[in-house]
């Protein structure tokens, strides 16, 4: 008896060319402990004892045998998450870090003046500089560079005698500044995925990072999961906006407006 045996089980991974699954058009398939690469109208067994809590991505890389676990690995792994920024007191975007070129916004945030500087110097400033004043009209943003080599962000608003900076930031204003940076990256990722970024925002703060998001849209491809209607609203009005609303009908998740014709024709692998 295993402590973890309510663990899932991957019991079927395929890597298949082509628009939908078909025996014929498999490449790389794993049954069970199985897995197996095609080898013209062959197969040969590259793995019999892979373990149910492991995926094949995780376990194959060899370019000769299995390039193409390797590539979609890859793909995946460029493909960029923000689920969470922290805005408490002490999270560490608040206070100054050690500032390297950061081209990528780190998941949680901590390198946020780095990011923005970096912005400034090989990025779009142009769009910094619009998304800041767009969400707080009159408001400029500075980075300083301290003597030990840490940044900072302070941020001058209109009838402020100083500028405030990152530990006074309000929670909205800080998540704001936290997606202009990871949403005007330099390098963007062929997917950008955004959990719920209206969390902790002004409502009137929603119409900008609309803007932003839209703007970011044209270099990277941006999925948005939001609750906020105001928020959805206004990314609709972008002709490339494609929304999907979901609901809950007796316990299964369904697209609303989808009938039984409308669906993906995908013919997955039965497991076994």
């Amino acid at each position: 008896m295993s402590a973890f045996e309510l663990d899932p089980e991957i019991k079927r991974e395929c890597i298949w060319a082509g628009h939908s699954y078909r025996p014929a058009s498999a490449l790389v398939d794993r049954d069970g402990p199985l897995v197996k690469v095609r080898s013209n109208r062959a197969w040969d067994v590259v793995s019999q004892h892979t373990h149910s809590y492991d995926s094949l991505f995780s376990q194959l890389g060899d370019l000769t045998k299995t390039p193409e676990v390797v590539a979609i690995r890859e793909q995946i792994r460029s493909w960029r998450f923000y689920d969470h920024f922290r805005t408490d007191s002490e999270v560490p975007a608040r206070i100054p870090q050690l500032g390297t070129h950061t081209p990528i916004l780190h998941h949680d945030g901590r390198d946020l003046a780095a990011a923005l500087q970096t912005i400034l110097e090989i990025g779009d400033a142009e769009a910094l500089h619009d998304a800041v004043s767009d969400a707080f009209p009159g408001a400029s943003l500075r980075i300083s560079s301290q003597e030990d080599g840490r940044f900072a962000v302070l941020l001058h608003q209109h009838g402020l005698l100083r500028p405030l900076s990152a530990a006074e930031f309000s929670d909205g204003t800080l998540r704001y500044l936290l997606w202009v940076a990871a949403l005007l990256t330099p390098r963007p990722p062929p997917l950008m995925v955004l959990n719920e970024p209206e969390t902790s925002l002004h409502p009137d703060l929603l119409q900008a990072l609309a803007r932003l998001i839209i703007h970011a849209s044209k270099s990277t491809q941006v999925w948005v999961v939001s609750h906020a209607t105001r928020l959805i609203a206004a990314l609709e009005q972008a002709d490339e906006c494609n929304s999907i609303t979901l609901e809950k009908n007796l316990g299964q998740t369904q697209i609303i407006g989808q009938e039984m014709l409308d669906a993906p024709p995908w013919h997955w692998p039965d497991n076994a």
